[in-house]
């Protein structure tokens, strides 16, 4: 299937399949109108084949932010036009992103700001290049955070540095998101796709329900007390202990060999 804004590629690595989705609005430093959003999310609920997703963008960008652009005269106070793109667009994408059923890297090749830097810091994985930079620049313009950013950034980097990220509106570079804890990993530019690539045929390789009850667990402990977040451990081990996956782990553990996950 063909797409306006994204390039969709799917390549069998040792593993498993693994599905690139390609941000490609190159002339536009790849800003995300809401068609984009709805595109990606598209895929994203459709794994198909699919055991992990990676997400990058064309050119010298991952993702410049919400086109406001394509809003027109409605990017100039238009707080209704606003929420309505995040309504319908954004969010159900940053939600689509939350709720996938197998792992997601991204592989940060450039700015990631405003919705692009939640799209680029909700994966499982982020790794960016080290001419990478984050930014929620929503202060400049005189709006706030978006994307999921309000509730994302605390959890990862705490309250001090999301309030520093969110209401000085600087770039956070990709060694110094690194070090914070923003993201996986900071390397050249020049190793970001082979170290992402790699990455993602390795949960690729994994086994797959186990991975995305991981994801599952991960999202709802953020908000979980302790007893409610064993009970929803217990549920996944259930769920997972089930698949043929786990029978395969069991068997390579008593026979000493490496085990071969088909993602079932």
């Amino acid at each position: 299937m063909s797409y306006e804004h994204i390039l969709v590629e799917s390549a069998e690595t040792d593993g498993g399949l693994v599905t690139t989705i390609t941000l490609n609005r190159p002339d536009r430093l790849n800003a995300c109108p809401p068609d984009m959003a709805i595109e990606i999310r598209d895929v994203l609920a459709e794994p198909g084949d699919a055991r992990c997703f990676l997400i990058t963008g064309v050119g010298r960008a991952f993702c410049s932010g919400a086109d406001l652009a394509a809003r027109g005269e409605r990017s100039v106070g238009g707080g209704r036009g606003a929420y309505d793109s995040l309504s319908m667009g954004y969010n159900p994408l940053m939600m689509q992103i939350a709720q996938c059923a197998v792992p997601i890297v991204t592989a940060v090749n450039g700015p990631a700001a405003g919705v692009g830097c939640s799209i680029a810091l909700a994966a499982d994985f982020a790794i960016a290049g080290k001419s990478a930079y984050f930014l929620q620049a929503f202060v400049n313009i005189g709006l706030v955070p978006d994307g999921g950013a309000s509730w994302m950034l605390p959890r990862l980097i705490g309250k001090a540095r999301a309030t520093e990220m969110m209401m000085l509106g600087e770039k956070i570079p990709g060694e110094k998101a690194a070090d914070w804890g923003l993201v996986y990993k900071c390397v050249e530019d020049d190793a970001l796709m082979d170290e992402a690539k790699a990455l993602a045929a390795r949960l690729a390789n994994g086994p797959t329900l186990a991975l995305g009850q991981m994801r599952e667990n991960i999202m709802k402990a953020l908000e979980l007390d302790y007893p409610a977040a064993l009970h929803q451990e217990a549920l996944g081990q259930r769920r997972a202990g089930d698949s043929k996956d786990a029978i395969e782990g069991g068997m390579a553990f008593l026979q000493k060999r490496k085990p071969e996950f088909k993602g079932e």
